[in-house]
């Protein structure tokens, strides 16, 4: 299976939510994204970029679902926003229904994705967000398969070496 690794920095919440809103819009149907990262490091903000990058309506706010675990946006591809902080083991991810909506033709963010690594699609689009500083953020893209891999060399081209 192809595979490819890329480095952005942002330097501002509003510039993780370009880069999001990027992805967003060269999403295809089926594309996965699992974000790791501490509290704080721009996960929904990245989230919200790529809500906005598929179409999602400006009037839903785009939110962590830390409680509800899964939370639904219509868009040019429906996105499932998925948030695995408080999930403890793989019987809870059955009873979210994870793997079914990994599977559908739609868009999936998963917050937290390190938790259960094992229960991800082996072609997906890995970001991991390290925290530089107060507003500077390393994005560690990694793609496994072809279109996450296509995904990871549009970023070349938009953000350079």
């Amino acid at each position: 299976m192809k595979s490819k690794e890329y480095n952005i920095t942002s330097h501002s919440p509003e510039e993780t939510v370009r880069i999001g809103e990027f992805l967003g819009r060269y999403l295809s149907n089926g594309s996965v994204i699992a974000l790791s990262g501490e509290l704080g490091s721009g996960k929904t903000c990245l989230t919200q970029g790529i809500a906005g990058g598929l179409g999602v309506p400006d009037d839903l706010y785009v939110t962590s679902p830390s409680y509800t675990l899964v939370n639904e946006y219509p868009g040019r591809l429906r996105l499932f926003h998925v948030d695995l902080y408080r999930i403890d083991n793989a019987v809870e991810l059955d009873e979210i229904g994870l793997d079914e909506i990994m599977e559908s033709d739609h868009a999936t963010v998963i917050e937290w994705a390190e938790k259960m690594i094992e229960a991800l699609p082996k072609e997906r689009l890995f970001i991991s967000i390290s925290i530089v500083d107060d507003r500077t953020r390393n994005l560690h893209l990694t793609g496994c398969g072809q279109s996450a891999v296509d995904l990871i060399e549009k970023c070349l081209l938009e953000f350079g070496p």
